[in-house]
């Protein structure tokens, strides 16, 4: 019993990347990953009041190299919008490059983020095939979109420290 508390203590303090993988595409190459998180009271709250925040997804690649500094052969970034009309009663969520999509429950709004769809992080031909690159990821919710006296608040209050520890792994490049 004791240790499902602590594995759910553990899940509110920040944000698990459960799944990352990378898969190439006709189009190039597309992150896959799933994330793990709920969010603290103060955020809740904060949302319900029509407050918007941005979850930021940054992913590097890099292939090392023995005579010289690692070559960033892929550095992204995307970040996702999180938004609750207070006169419709509805909740948004809209990314760079796709259409916003509309939930009637902050689960199901934070279910699209918490499962984002594969999203291009570079063209075909970035890479080099039969290279091992190694990956670089973590996402957090981005307090530089706040507005200005929301941001002082934020510094000074963990609930608005979301945030994953950041996971790597290697890709051999297809």
């Amino acid at each position: 019993m004791l240790a499902f508390a602590c594995a759910g203590a553990q899940a509110a303090d920040g944000i698990e990347i459960t799944r990352a993988s990378i898969e190439a595409s006709d189009d190039g190459y597309r992150l896959s990953v799933n994330y793990a998180f709920e969010l603290p009271y103060g955020l809740q709250q904060a949302v319900q009041h029509g407050t918007p925040l941005y979850f930021t997804t940054e992913i590097e690649l890099t292939r090392p190299r023995w005579y010289w500094t690692d070559d960033r052969a892929i550095s992204s970034k995307r970040t996702v919008r999180l938004y609750y009309d207070v006169l419709t009663r509805v909740y948004h969520v809209s990314a760079p490059g796709s259409v916003q999509q509309t939930f009637d429950t902050l689960d199901e709004a934070l279910f699209l983020i918490r499962r984002p769809g594969r999203w291009l992080i570079g063209a075909k031909g970035t890479l080099k095939p039969g290279e091992t690159y190694n990956v670089s990821l973590r996402m957090f919710m981005d307090r530089e979109y706040l507005q200005k006296p929301l941001q002082v608040d934020a510094f000074n209050n963990s609930d608005w420290r979301l945030t994953s520890h950041k996971k790597t792994f290697t890709y051999r490049a297809e």
